[in-house]
């Protein structure tokens, strides 16, 4: 199985910055799409951003275009989450995960996630 480990987590100043990373062990993200996830207290797992590990371009929601930017390290074997001009909604557990299947917004369309890292916008 593969398994997920993010990092990067932190405490932040609203407009700040942090660059999550998700590593894989297990196997490579070879054949994956691999996504960020996030989620707050009381709230769902909310879709942040995905990619296709091989090829192709990235998708993001509406709340953190131009803001935020999923890339892939192919020698580290990571995906990373690159994050500007944060705001104190953005505070979450952030989650890594792959589906083999097509790239969603959808938490269930995702076979494996990590364990999450807290991110926190203080105002």
């Amino acid at each position: 199985q593969v398994q997920l480990v993010e990092s990067g987590g932190g405490l932040v100043q609203a407009g700040g910055s942090l660059r999550l990373s998700c590593a894989a062990s297990g196997r490579t993200f070879s054949g994956y799409a691999v996504g960020w996830f996030r989620q707050a207290p009381g709230k769902e797992r909310e879709f942040v951003a995905v990619i296709r590990w091989s090829h192709g371009s990235p998708n993001y929601a509406d709340s953190v275009k131009g803001r935020f930017a999923i890339s892939r390290d192919h020698a580290k074997n990571t995906v990373n989450l690159q994050m500007n001009s944060l705001k104190p909604e953005d505070t979450a557990v952030y989650y890594c995960a792959v589906t083999s299947r097509i790239a969603t917004p959808r938490p269930g369309n995702y076979d494996f996630w990590g364990q999450g890292t807290q991110v926190t916008v203080s105002s």
